[in-house]
């Protein structure tokens, strides 16, 4: 059976990217962020992922305001990265796993989640930057598999936290119940607060994302509560990308140890965050039986 290892949370804003690209990783700007994914790295080369969930929220490289599904899940064996115009560099391409897709596509069917599957797919920002910042020397070849899961934050209606938080404990359930005996971490990437339009460009709400930061580890259903006008009231228009954090928490289960935090802000105009936790697994094996 496949074993939810872990879980992290981070960042995504595109300025990250031209951070790597001019080598400044360790300049008073920026050094707490990249900082930050020193504990990450070294949990990593012991926990060894097989395969990496990537959940987060496409910013038009596939989909734009005409065709936006409300959640999409990518079962390529290949995922390309392509140029957004952000001055990024390209990435190498990622090694999908079609058949765990296949396996969490159906799963997420049976259980009345109308998932669009995906068999062709580039990936954007959101997804590679995190890849990037966990395997900083990858080079080209990614020491992992990757399944993309995607969750709207751009075109209303969104989902709701409270569905999104069904759909992560949809995501678990896929997962653990895959046949194979294969390592799975489970990255949520966006946020936290932030705005970049609008009368509110630059908000960033401290309090908000702290408070985020802890329940999400004691209590995360208390925030599946916020509406989703509260929570752009509370965290900006884009701060909706908390749903991809809400989805990772449920897969973990009910109980997890943080490992790592960390806080940023302001990051290129939003609260940065990044974050380690780990499943406990005595909890979960209860739940399953």
């Amino acid at each position: 059976m496949a074993h939810i290892i872990g879980g992290i949370t981070t960042s995504h804003v595109p300025s990250i990217g031209n951070a790597i690209h001019r080598g400044e990783q360790q300049t008073p700007y920026w050094k707490p962020f990249f900082d930050a994914f020193k504990p990450l790295h070294a949990w990593l080369k012991t926990a060894k992922p097989d395969v990496i969930v990537v959940v987060y929220n496409d910013h038009g490289l596939n989909f734009f305001l005409d065709a936006m599904p409300t959640f999409a899940i990518g079962a390529a064996s290949t995922y390309h990265n392509a140029d957004e115009g952000w001055g990024i560099p390209v990435v190498p391409s990622f090694n999908g796993h079609p058949k765990l897709s296949w396996h969490i596509i159906e799963d997420m069917v049976e259980h009345e989640f109308d998932v669009t599957s995906c068999q062709e797919l580039k990936v954007d920002h959101a997804f590679t930057l995190p890849m990037k910042l966990l395997y900083p020397d990858a080079g080209e070849d990614w020491p992992v598999k990757v399944v993309p899961v995607l969750i709207n934050s751009v075109q209303h209606p969104l989902p709701s936290a409270a569905r999104c938080w069904k759909l992560g404990q949809e995501l678990g359930h896929a997962i653990r119940s895959y046949p194979e005996d294969t390592r799975v971490l489970i990255v949520a990437t966006g946020g936290l607060s932030h705005q970049l339009d609008g009368t509110r460009a630059g908000f960033i709400n401290r309090d908000f994302d702290l408070m985020c930061m802890e329940k999400i580890v004691s209590d995360p259903e208390a925030l599946t509560r916020f509406t989703n006008r509260e929570l752009i009231e509370q965290a900006g228009s884009q701060g909706v990308e908390l749903m991809t954090w809400i989805a990772m928490r449920a897969a973990l289960g009910s109980h997890v140890h943080e490992v790592s935090s960390t806080y940023c802000a302001p990051l290129s105009n939003t609260g940065g965050a990044v974050m380690l936790l780990e499943p406990d697994l005595g909890a979960v094996q209860m739940a399953a039986e």
